[in-house]
C-alpha cells in the first residue's frame, strides 16, 4: 500500500477546493460591487443616456470605480477593523471610558468604503476617515 501516493491526492484535492473557494469569493465580491451597471433601463431615451449613466464614457467610469474600490477598500477595512481592535482596548484601558473608544471607533468605522462614480468625478468627497453625526456630539 502506498501511502504517500494517498496523502499527496488528499493535499491537491485541499488545493483546488481552496482555488475554487477563492474565486468564487472574487466572483461575488465583483458582482456586488457593481449593481449600478445593471440596473440601466435598455429603454432609456438617448436624451437620457448620458444622465442615466448609459453611454460609454460612464460605463468607463463605473469600471474605474470598480476597479478603485478593488484597490482601495482592502485597505479602508484593514484601517476600520485595527480601529474597531484599537477602540475597543482603549474602552478596556481607560475604565469603561465609552467617549474615549468612540472617538476611535468613529474615525475609523465610518467613511467611504465603496468608491462610485460620484467620487472619481469630484461629486462627493472620499472619507478615508470617519466624521461624527453632528447629533452625536457632545454638548458645549
Amino acid at each position: 500500500m502506498n501511502i504517500y501516493a494517498s496523502s499527496s491526492n488528499r493535499s491537491h484535492a485541499g488545493s483546488s477546493f481552496k482555488l475554487v473557494a477563492v474565486v468564487l469569493l472574487l466572483a461575488l465580491s465583483i458582482i456586488t460591487m457593481s449593481p449600478s451597471a445593471w440596473s440601466q433601463d435598455n429603454m432609456a431615451s438617448s436624451s437620457n443616456a448620458s444622465a442615466e449613466g448609459g453611454s460609454a464614457s460612464s460605463a468607463g467610469m463605473q469600471a474605474a470605480a470598480g476597479f478603485s474600490t478593488l484597490l482601495y477598500l482592502p485597505l479602508k477595512a484593514a484601517f476600520a477593523i485595527s480601529g474597531g481592535i484599537v477602540g475597543g482596548l482603549a474602552y478596556a484601558f481607560s475604565g469603561g471610558n465609552e467617549q474615549a473608544a468612540k472617538s476611535i471607533w468613529t474615525t475609523s468605522l465610518y467613511g467611504t468604503y465603496i468608491l462610485t462614480p460620484d467620487h472619481l468625478q469630484g461629486n462627493r468627497p472620499i472619507r478615508f476617515l470617519g466624521v461624527a453625526d453632528s447629533n452625536d456630539a457632545p454638548a458645549q
